[in-house]
């Protein structure tokens, strides 16, 4: 774990919440109360005690144990939130995991790869380019009235980028080339 990276943030007076290890090890400050019925198990102020975790992260810490019964499971996240309740730095951890699978979804289904840019411009631009062809697709994928899925149309508009043939008719053309297609392949194996 990166306590350095993590009391940078702290320093730039921004907020984080991750998962603890296992094996962290801290000394408890104070234990604050909490409502056993919402999942909280613990909301505990602490301060590092590793040699080296000390010494990269000097200030207090806040440990709040959770558990998931949808999942059957304890989880604990580190913050250094102190203002807010409990179960509000829990929810933030799901939400995490939410923004998480958003960029899974951009990967792909709207083909990122990788950002052209690194700054905050260049990829909501890309991002938001990659949402309108998606749009665009599922537009086309509509009016054409096929069972393709959006990647399959997605294929043949990217291998036909330059044809002047409708797309109705490269969607219904499509299909019977791909078989064909596949049937060279696994003859020629």
């Amino acid at each position: 774990m990166d306590y350095g990276r993590l009391h940078a943030i702290e320093r730039a007076r921004a907020g984080y919440v991750t998962r603890a290890k296992s094996r962290m090890r801290y000394c408890r400050l104070h234990s604050h109360p909490v409502d056993r019925t919402t999942g909280l198990r613990s909301d505990q102020t602490i301060s590092l005690t590793g040699f080296y975790a000390a010494q990269d992260y000097p200030d207090k810490l806040r440990r709040v144990r959770f558990y998931d019964e949808e999942h059957q499971r304890s989880l604990v996240f580190r913050t250094n939130h102190f203002g807010l309740p409990a179960l509000v730095i829990a929810q933030l951890y799901r939400q995490r995991w939410s923004v998480e699978l958003f960029f899974k979804w951009l990967k792909q289904h709207l083909r990122i790869k990788a950002f052209y840019g690194r700054s905050e411009n260049a990829v909501r631009t890309q991002r938001w380019v990659a949402l309108c062809v998606y749009a665009l697709v599922a537009i086309v994928r509509k009016q054409v009235k096929r069972q393709a899925s959006l990647f399959e149309i997605l294929q043949v508009l990217s291998v036909s980028v330059f044809d002047k043939t409708p797309v109705g008719t490269l969607s219904s053309e499509a299909a019977p080339r791909n078989n064909e297609w596949e049937m060279q392949k696994h003859l020629c194996l």
